[in-house]
């Protein structure tokens, strides 16, 4: 079968193609037949050799943080009543970008029968996060929102979610065609952020923050915190920018400012299954709508951590086996 390996650190052609022997399901495992595999941001800084003491990969490795699929085989000590259902998982140190993977039967998780397999993997990761994000910062009627990066898989998601709330929300993303697709999933506003002044945008409407969703990181996440009002709450959990805007702690006590950072949101495995099963039962009811931008075929994961470090992005990236 093939899979993607990185053998060295380095850019996005240092992901490289190769044939391996097909997996076997051990003791408690089961192997899924592979449909769709998540991409994330992370990847490519994980990828580049800059994950740092977050992410503290060596190479060789197999990248791709879990998959959609059928379940083809199950080990033993597993209910054979496994095989054949859609499921999601997380692949762990094994790697996602895979025709097949074996995966711990005890961290599958069905898909519901109204929800796709793309729509499955785009919630893996982005829709687990949202919802411990919003168990730990959870956005009340009335609060002014900040979501940064809102472009992406999971700045999409907190929009909806915080607007289902109650929030008003204003989301800050780059382009025009990213700042459309947030209005019409519940943005009340939307700021470009290649604007010099865009934080001064937002706060002309809104007069403050509430709520900060720091998707972006650097410089944005730092502007983001200022426009904080005493008694806000501020997430950290994003890095395009280049790094997590993790506010000082004396300067965030000195008003009030509750923070969660990366640390976190890295949530035990049934923390993590339970937010992922909320964030499917949502998508499978339509109070959820994962923004699937962009996929590529597996021969083409370089391509989409090329797209994906160009900023020419929407939503969420897969992909296809």
């Amino acid at each position: 079968m093939r899979v993607v390996e990185v053998s060295r650190f380095g850019g996005p052609e240092v992901l490289t193609l190769i044939e391996v022997p097909d997996p076997v399901p051990g003791p408690g495992e089961v192997v899924v037949d592979v449909v769709v595999a998540d991409v994330l941001w992370v990847e490519t800084m994980i990828r580049s050799g800059h994950g740092g003491r977050y992410f503290p990969v060596r190479p060789p490795y197999r990248p791709g943080p879990g998959v959609a699929g059928t379940v083809a085989a199950v080990g033993p000590g597993v209910d054979p009543a496994w095989a054949g259902r859609r499921v999601a998982a997380r692949t762990g140190e094994r790697g996602g970008y895979a025709e097949r993977v074996a995966v711990p039967a005890d961290g599958l998780v069905p898909v519901p029968d109204p929800v796709g397999l793309w729509d499955a993997a785009a919630l893996l990761h982005d829709g687990t996060t949202a919802f411990g994000v919003l168990d730990l910062i959870p956005p009340r009627p009335g609060d002014r929102v900040l979501v940064t990066a809102a472009g992406g898989g999971l700045g999409a998601l907190l929009v909806q979610c915080a607007h289902a709330a109650g929030a008003r929300v204003v989301a800050a993303a780059r382009g025009a065609a990213k700042l459309d697709r947030l209005r019409r999933l519940g943005a009340d506003h939307v700021v470009d952020y290649s604007a010099p002044d865009w934080a001064d945008r937002v706060r002309a409407v809104t007069g403050g923050l509430d709520v900060v969703f720091d998707g972006a990181g650097g410089a944005y996440g730092r502007a983001a915190f200022d426009l904080l009002e005493p008694g806000g709450r501020y997430s950290a959990h994003g890095t395009p920018a280049g790094e997590f805007a993790v506010p000082d702690p004396q300067r965030a006590a000195a008003r009030d400012v509750t923070v969660i950072g990366i640390d976190d949101i890295r949530f035990p495995p049934e923390v993590a299954r339970g937010h992922l099963v909320r964030a499917l039962d949502a998508a499978a009811a339509g109070r959820l709508t994962p923004l699937v931008g962009q996929t590529f075929p597996l021969a083409r994961a370089a391509d989409a951590h090329r797209a994906i470090e160009a900023r020419t992005t929407t939503g969420k990236t897969l992909l296809t086996i």
